[in-house]
């Protein structure tokens, strides 16, 4: 899913997956139970009315959404059918552990940092990293509903309506991860329950119009790290010079789904302008199909060499299908569809790659490319964490635009990472690794001379050559696994979630919550204290998800 680069590092890497939960068809959702009618209580007024801000770079018109007949879109999830008394009790008794699990951390932030952004799993203390916006408990929302926990989610809610979001308590906004996690968060809980909680759209609108006012530059073009006090004042604003190509890409759902929703155009006219541009690109960067990972949004230049789908570019490629979808495959979604399959072949060519590994096992891996000093085009087979997204994505598109070759290459691409998991003494993948690169894909035999002529760093297994020891939480392996298992049915993933699920909660428990994991060659790889709210908003949710009732949460329903 969704979920922002993976690494939600500031100014550096930037989150895909997917933190959202929308609707794709209105369709009423039984197989959650609902509370009682909510209370709302009085609407506060906000501290500044940002949609009354006169705009420096005013536009005389708007992009309308697409209004014609939404097309079908292909069916995306499994057939399940019946499921045996024991094998039913089983899964129950893992979705309860990974609930535990939820719970430990909720009343761990809860009682150490209530409505801070996140809490320090190791000392309790606050962490103000996004603009003392709550964090973890907006972007956690939709968790809270799905397993249940309906007394924390009003309990959330009624904390939202008294607070103030329209003065960020940091100089720089970061228009991304503002967008994916508290903007984010509020549009998916409020389509998660069905609009009855209408303060959830009024917050998004709040936040949406601030938002908006990033793109007041010269060429339309978000201010990445955006000074919103020389928004208030008036003075000038430029789009930013290295923004992160997932920053500008992956703004498209949160701005398009608020437009549908409230009827104003200028979300969805803002980030159609950034696909246009990047459309208009797209075959003339120094690698015609990709974009690289950091563009000069000012001038709108794409002189960088490093494509991957790794930090700072991933969930740009990975919105390109779900925003197909958010626009009812209408033929104005056409484009995404286009500029996703125009990546494809370069993806192929250029970053997957079948590694070398001891077993032999037929895995995939996403890697980088880059050009060197000389002006050439080189392959890495430099992997990443973040990158784990692939799988699911690929998946996603296979099914949606008939492609169904590329499933095979989706599982390889999961099984890839699975395996770097299995193959770590603490049982779990680190955050970057090299590997060995087979030339030929059909006759890929582990060679432990060439393995031996490698510098490999102390700790590493055979076949993996660990570059970033840590493990900081992150949800992408276990959500390419909960698309596999949905879109294919089989319950193989489930028991490959179930002892990734018990390896990571093992590693990472600390007396308060859970802790990102300093070293992951070690059997007992030390803790960090650091705990992302898309702990909770996204890796315990996926891994909830793979034990849940298929039709919770469907992916023919919903886009994460």
């Amino acid at each position: 899913m969704p979920g922002g680069g993976r690494q939600r590092v500031v100014l550096q890497l930037a989150f895909a997956a997917a933190v959202l939960f929308l609707f794709l068809q209105f369709s009423p959702w039984s197989l959650l139970s609902k509370p009682a009618a909510y209370s709302r209580p009085p609407r506060p007024k906000t501290s500044f009315p940002w949609g009354d801000l006169p705009q420096r770079y005013p536009l005389d018109s708007f992009r309308p959404l697409p209004s014609g007949k939404p097309e079908k879109i292909q069916t995306i999830q499994h057939k399940f059918g019946s499921e045996r008394p024991a094998a039913k009790a089983e899964r129950k008794r893992r979705l309860q552990a990974v609930k535990a699990s939820f719970d430990h951390a909720w009343e761990g932030y809860i009682n150490h940092a209530w409505f801070q952004d996140e809490v320090k799993p190791l000392s309790g203390e606050a962490h103000r990293f996004l603009g003392d916006w709550a964090g973890t408990a907006v972007d956690a929302l939709d968790t809270l509903w799905i397993i249940g926990n309906y007394t924390e989610f009003e309990r959330v809610v009624d904390a939202i309506e008294k607070k103030d979001f329209t003065r960020p308590s940091r100089d720089i906004v970061l228009v991304f991860e503002a967008t994916i996690r508290i903007l984010g968060g509020f549009l998916g809980a409020y389509d998660l329950t069905e609009g009855r909680y209408p303060v959830l759209l009024l917050k998004a609108q709040e936040m949406g119009e601030m938002l908006y006012e990033a793109f007041d530059t010269p060429n339309r073009m978000p201010a990445s790290w955006w000074k919103w006090k020389s928004a208030v004042t008036g003075d000038p604003q430029t789009a930013s010079n290295g923004a992160p190509l997932a920053d500008l890409g992956s703004l498209s759902l949160e701005f398009t789904r608020l437009s549908q929703l409230t009827g104003d155009p200028r979300f969805f006219d803002a980030i159609s302008r950034i696909t246009d541009a990047l459309d208009q690109a797209q075959d003339s960067t120094r690698l015609p199909g990709m974009w690289p990972g950091t563009i000069d949004a000012a001038s709108w230049t794409f002189t960088n060499g490093h494509f991957s789908l790794g930090a700072l570019s991933d969930s740009a490629y990975e919105y390109l299908p779900k925003q197909y979808m958010m626009l009812g495959a209408r033929p104005e979604a056409l484009q995404y569809r286009q500029m996703y399959e125009k990546a494809f072949p370069i993806f192929q060519k250029h970053l997957f790659f079948r590694p070398m590994v001891p077993n032999n096992t037929d895995i995939l891996f996403s890697g980088n490319a880059k050009f060197n000093d000389e002006g050439h085009l080189i392959t890495e087979a430099s992997v990443q964490h973040l990158a784990c997204f692939a799988g699911g994505m690929v998946e996603i598109a296979a099914k949606i635009f008939d492609r169904p070759t590329d499933l095979e290459t989706g599982r390889k691409l999961i099984d890839g990472c699975i395996w770097a998991y299995n193959a770590m003494p603490s049982g779990i993948m680190p955050e970057s690794f090299f590997a060995l690169r087979c030339d030929d894909p059909a006759h890929c035999v582990w060679d432990q001379a060439q393995w031996d002529k490698v510098d490999v760093k102390k700790g590493s297994p055979p076949g993996i050559n660990v570059w970033d020891t840590r493990y900081l939480l992150r949800p992408e392996t276990i959500e390419s696994i909960f698309i596999h298992y949905r879109i294919s049915g089989d319950t193989a993933y489930q028991d490959i979630a179930w002892e990734l699920f018990q390896t990571i909660e093992r590693q990472t428990r600390t007396q308060i919550a859970h802790a990102a994991l300093e070293d992951v060659t070690q059997q007992e790889p030390g803790k960090l204290d650091n705990m992302e709210s898309f702990w909770l908003a996204e890796t315990l949710k996926y891994f909830y998800l793979v034990f849940e009732e298929p039709g919770v949460v469907s992916l023919d329903e919903f886009i994460l």
